[in-house]
């Protein structure tokens, strides 16, 4: 089982290693949801680490909803992430109608050969989670799904995730559940919820808040747990 902790800038990325995390996710502005790092982040980051960073692919917060202007932002951004080396990358995208919008993912998708494939909480905003996931089961480069249940924090939506992950038992995917994820009440959702993976952001900070730094004993916590210690 992996332990994933949001980054958002370099000395978050140096911090989570070393504090134990398995892999990074690199996505600053979280005040925003998390928005493409700079290439002056992204390229000291990936060099600063040896373990797995993906890298989220997001230019701007309006919406999971974009056109073709965002499209070739997106597409632009995925090229230099492989360019610096990174493990992979972080991306979403809905229809104005809320489904997966297959278009925009397909072109991602062409652009990202040869990276792992993270479907980001976008997910979450679907008209339907279940119809979502057999969407992105067809799609053998998106390893990955990250989901907190539906558009809820995921300590309270056990039996929904639980649902998610049944389903995705059945596919290639898999699913690291995150948003609302706390050290002092984890172990309650580990032991109900055997994912293959959990996304840390706020909840191992300072204060639980991204205004602060990565706290060691936190991220500790979280790895004890996740070893049944």
């Amino acid at each position: 089982m992996l332990l994933e902790v949001i980054t958002t800038n370099l000395t978050d990325v140096i911090e989570a290693e070393q504090y134990g995390a398995d892999r990074i996710e690199l996505s600053p502005a979280m005040a925003e949801i998390g928005l493409t790092p700079s290439f002056g982040l992204l390229k000291n980051a990936v060099e600063a680490v040896n373990i797995p960073m993906n890298v989220m692919v997001r230019p701007h917060s309006q919406s999971f909803v974009y056109n073709k202007h965002d499209l070739d932002t997106m597409k632009a951004d995925i090229e230099l992430i492989k360019k610096v080396g990174a493990n992979g990358i972080v991306i979403g995208a809905l229809t104005v109608k809320q489904t997966i919008d297959e278009e925009v993912l397909k072109q991602l998708l062409d652009v990202a050969d040869g990276l792992e494939v993270t479907f980001h909480r976008a997910f979450d905003f679907a008209r339907d989670q279940v119809e979502a996931l057999q969407c992105l089961a067809k799609y053998e480069q998106i390893t990955t799904i990250l989901t907190a249940g539906g558009n809820y924090k995921a300590p309270d939506a056990i039996p929904q995730l639980q649902q998610i992950i049944d389903l995705a038992n059945d596919t290639h995917l898999s699913v690291m559940v995150g948003h609302g994820l706390r050290p002092e009440t984890f172990a309650d959702v580990y032991h109900q919820l055997k994912p293959q993976a959990f996304h840390f952001g706020s909840g191992v900070r300072i204060n639980n808040s991204f205004a602060h730094s990565l706290d060691r004993s936190k991220i500790q916590q979280v790895k004890r747990t996740m070893k049944g210690n």
